[in-house]
Formats: C-alpha cells, structure tokens, sequence
C-alpha cells in the first residue's frame, strides 16, 4: 500500500471556530505546486478531514491532478485524531494508492508511528507538507518513508 500524507495549505489565522478555518490564496497555491509531486501516480481515494480548510486542500489537489472520483471525508483525519485508529481505518480500504489530508499534530504523529512505530519522533510538517510511505499493511513501524517534502523545499531545489 502507499499512502501520501498532505498537511493542509496556509489557512486564515482565525474564524467562527476551528473547523471553519479557510485556505488563503497562499495556501491554494503552495498546494497545487504540490501536486507536481503526485502527478503521474495512480491515486484510487483522496480522503480528508471535514474541516473547510482540508477540504478546500483535497479539493486543489483533486482538480490539479484530474482525479475525476469525489473527495472521501471522514471524521478520523482531524487534528485530534488518535493515529491508532487511522491505522485501523486504513487497514479496512482496498485501495493500493490514497492521499490522506489533515493537519497536524495528526499527520506529524501518524508519520512516526507508522515509520517508527512510536508518536514520539517529530516529522516537520508544515503546511503543505506531503509525505509518501509505502507498507505492506498499515501496522506500527511498518512504512518505508519514501519522500518528505513541503512548499519551501520544492522552491530550494528549483
């Protein structure tokens, strides 16, 4: 299995609460230069976070690469989520590709569990951030990280 894990884009500072938080023009941007690094790979499920700020980021990454199904939403991405219980969610998906988009510290924490098979090693996540691990199965310590990236690399290595 490989799994792409995508941080959200820059998103306002504040609104009416958490969850509602928008992208700015910004972060719409620093996610669809993201997309470059997906591009070409067989994606089966783009699946994200109900909060406005994941969705709008699915949402870039979805029409900057094509991906012609509808964005998957649950409510096991958002920040607060126990990694554990994404592994038990991805355990029950039959696709071999998805693209995983939350916030963090989930994403930062999952990323080293699965890797590492602990929550205690930091992964810098910022926004943006994308990273692609492939599994035999999605269990603790398992993963190989195959690429770690985010906005300001991408621009270094330009």
């Amino acid at each position: 299995m490989r799994v792409w894990i995508l941080r959200h884009g820059q998103a306002e500072p504040s609104a009416i609460n958490d969850a509602e938080r928008r992208l700015t023009d910004a972060g719409r941007a620093e996610v669809a230069d993201m997309a470059e690094q997906l591009a070409g790979h067989a994606l089966e499920a783009i699946i994200a976070s109900p909060y406005r700020r994941a969705q709008q980021t699915a949402e870039v990454m979805r029409e900057q690469l094509g991906f012609r199904r509808s964005i998957i939403t649950v409510d096991w991405l958002t920040p607060d989520s126990d990694p554990l219980a994404v592994l038990d969610e991805l355990a029950d998906r039959v696709e071999g590709e998805v693209l995983l988009v939350s916030h963090q510290p989930l994403v930062g924490q999952l990323l080293s569990l699965l890797v590492d098979g602990h929550r205690q090693r930091h992964y810098p996540m910022p926004t943006a951030a994308l990273a692609c691990l492939e599994m035999p199965l999605p269990a603790a310590g398992v993963a190989g990280l195959i690429s770690l990236a985010d906005p300001a690399s991408m621009r270094e290595r330009s």
